[in-house]
């Protein structure tokens, strides 16, 4: 005797998500509260229905009733956004995203964040045969951040009452010829990187290797980390600017970002 088929889902059940959905789409679009006959006209729903739905979801803590006759979400959306958020990795968030920029450019894609007055590399996305240069600093190295391209992101974000005090702590030690030694002349890149809104080392911190990095903003659009394409000098493209700040947004986006803080970088075709 063959098994029987398990039984369908009521298609009622199936409907009622779908106008929960949209009734929680419609609060979440607008900052004031509603009434009920905006939320069942925007929804097209009857009034009835809409009642009745807002009065479960408010069972929930989903909706609130702040008077009589109007509706908002409620602070249970807060409390599991947290939760989420909470539990969100910037490195399980950029992995996919790396990888397809590695794939594009055929360079190491490095993700860094900052520690004290270092970057420290958290991640990376490589194929040695194909980049064609060895990584030198692995994954958990650190280098000074007015000598990397992430690093000046993050010095972008400093005031100058901070960036003179990291100067003064550092003594601007270089590493090459092309390293930024001098204050004024650091100030000049990072006011340049703010506009652009991406970065550049020039092989700043290691002779033959250029670096150009974007960053990577959290839902309070705090820059948490730093995405960055190395290549030989002379492989490094221009052409891969958009793609870096793209993926970079992307990530940020993934973290609840919706507002990056630094410039547009011009269309480099």
């Amino acid at each position: 005797m063959r098994p029987s088929s398990p039984p369908p889902l009521p298609a009622p059940t199936v409907q009622v998500i779908e106008r929960m959905f949209a009734i929680i789409d419609v609060l979440a679009s607008k900052r004031e509260d509603m009434s009920l006959k905006e939320i069942a006209e925007k929804t097209g729903l009857h009034s009835s229905t809409a009642h009745r739905i807002l009065n479960d979801l408010a069972v929930g803590r989903f909706i609130e009733r702040p008077e009589s006759g109007t509706y908002r979400l409620g602070m249970r959306f807060l409390e599991l956004g947290n939760l989420v958020k909470a539990r969100i990795s910037v490195r399980d968030v950029a992995q996919l995203p790396m990888n397809a920029l590695h794939r594009l450019t055929q360079q190491p894609v490095n993700l860094s964040v900052r520690q004290g007055d270092e970057i420290v590399y958290i991640d990376r996305a490589y194929t040695a045969e194909r980049s064609g240069m060895q990584v030198v600093r692995a994954i958990g190295g650190h280098a000074p951040l007015h000598l990397t391209s992430t690093g000046k992101l993050f010095l972008c974000m400093d005031d100058a009452q901070r960036l003179r005090a990291y100067a003064m702590r550092t003594g601007l030690s270089g590493q090459t010829a092309n390293s930024i030694t001098k204050l004024p002349d650091l100030e000049r890149e990072l006011l340049r990187a703010r506009q652009q809104g991406y970065a550049r080392d020039n092989e700043e911190l290691e002779r033959g290797v250029r670096c150009i990095a974007a960053g990577i903003f959290d839902d309070q659009s705090r820059l948490v980390a730093g995405l960055s394409i190395s290549a030989p000098t002379e492989r490094l493209e221009d052409a891969w600017i958009p793609h870096l700040i793209t993926t970079a947004k992307e990530i940020s986006t993934a973290l609840g970002c919706t507002d990056i803080p630094m410039g547009t970088p011009p269309d480099l075709g």
